[in-house]
């Protein structure tokens, strides 16, 4: 059975003062009581609070549940002694239906164990029958926190949010920086290189049609050799825009042509070790694994004084696992959680993107390892595992 009463909370015996400006929505007090005396005390002493509500009554295990199935209570009190149901129970049932909700026991003797115990379990607080000047105070502090829990949730929900929104737009202006990139590596390999391959071929047809000139000849092979030069600059170009080999090859293979042309330029000794099943794979996939070995090797040279590093690239069931270990002065736990390592972050964001981690762990003097993990897309699974 189930009762309902609402009232405003005022003093007693405090003078009558003109209306207040209602709330937009009652208090609801579900209350858990077999006793109607019990009840009635309970409700009076809740006019103290100083706010309009309304009570709910249930008196047995049927009329608690048939309420928690209706509308949310905004706080629920309960005794803790009821004929073939105990506060427990209560307790538990309410945790299940509405885990945030306020719940008090407001009951007779309870031992010391037994209030530990509902406390470790979830229970809000305790007041005591035989003293009810405990109740408002109670109630009061447990509505505050509530409050407080709704609005820290809240603001967790709207930065979750807001992360969520900026982590979609680093993953558009990543796609959308790769796709220019790649526009712009097939620009200047097509047509700078067309161009100087034209401008190449009319030198050659110029030196062929001067005779005795010996000026003009050392001129135009000097112009030749200029056009070789800026030839093989602009391959350069637009393969680091771009890699072909990434496209073409796959991952495992663009790591090595990377591997090879970072210890060429930079003379640092590089051992690379790969243990994949790959064919081609997503090329969003393949492209953010490739970018973060790209920067690795770019704060490697910046950074870590090392003239020697080691790469390993494995798959380890479904998951990728990318290290790259260098013996240079080691990165410090200052420079990895540094708001301004701008690169570490970008790291960190593209993995993401993917569903993977990144980890920078570094020894003073003993080198950086960088760890990347990221779980293999399904299709990459399925074209690179045979």
């Amino acid at each position: 059975m189930v009762s309902q009463s609402s009232m405003m909370g005022r003093p007693h015996g405090s003078p009558e003062k003109p209306p207040a400006k209602p709330s937009p929505e009652p208090l609801r007090v579900l209350l858990l009581e077999d006793s109607i005396t019990d009840a009635e005390l309970v409700s009076l002493t809740l006019r103290d609070l100083g706010q309009e509500f309304v009570i709910a009554h249930a008196r047995d295990r049927d009329s608690f549940e048939a309420e928690l199935a209706g509308r949310a209570p905004s706080i629920i009190l309960s005794d803790y002694g009821l004929p073939g149901f105990n506060g427990g129970h209560a307790l538990e049932i309410a945790l299940k239906a509405y885990p945030d909700v306020p719940f008090i026991f407001v009951t007779g003797i309870l031992g010391e164990e037994v209030v530990i115990e509902m406390l470790h379990q979830g229970a809000t607080d305790y007041v005591l029958k035989n003293r009810l000047s405990r109740l408002v105070p109670s109630v009061s502090r447990a509505l505050r926190e509530y409050e407080q829990r709704r609005e820290n949730q809240k603001a967790q929900e709207r930065l979750r949010r807001s992360h969520d929104q900026l982590r979609a737009l680093t993953g558009h202006l990543q796609f959308v920086r790769e796709e220019e990139r790649t526009r712009i590596a097939r620009e200047v390999h097509d047509e700078l290189g067309q161009a100087l391959t034209g401008l190449k071929l009319d030198l050659s047809w110029l030196d062929g049609k001067i005779h005795g000139e010996r000026a003009l000849h050392r001129k135009i092979r000097a112009m030749s050799d200029q056009v070789d030069a800026t030839i093989h600059t602009v391959r350069r170009i637009a393969t680091e825009l771009r890699p072909g080999v990434l496209d073409n090859l796959g991952l495992s293979a663009a790591i090595e042509w990377q591997t090879q042309d970072f210890q060429e330029r930079t003379g640092i000794r590089t051992d690379v070790s790969i243990d994949l099943k790959e064919a081609i794979w997503d090329k969003e996939f393949s492209t953010v694994c490739f970018r973060v070995f790209q920067e690795t090797l770019t704060n490697i040279i910046r950074h870590a004084k090392a003239d020697h590093v080691e790469v390993r690239l494995a798959q380890v069931g479904n998951e990728l696992i990318m290290t790259v270990r260098d013996n240079g002065r080691g990165i410090s736990e200052k420079e990895v959680v540094h708001a301004r390592s701008i690169g570490l972050i970008g790291m960190r964001e593209r993995v993401a993107q993917v569903g993977g981690e990144v980890f920078f762990f570094g020894l003073p003097d003993r080198g950086t390892t960088v760890t990347m993990r990221a779980p293999i897309p399904q299709t990459a699974q399925l074209q690179g595992v045979s």
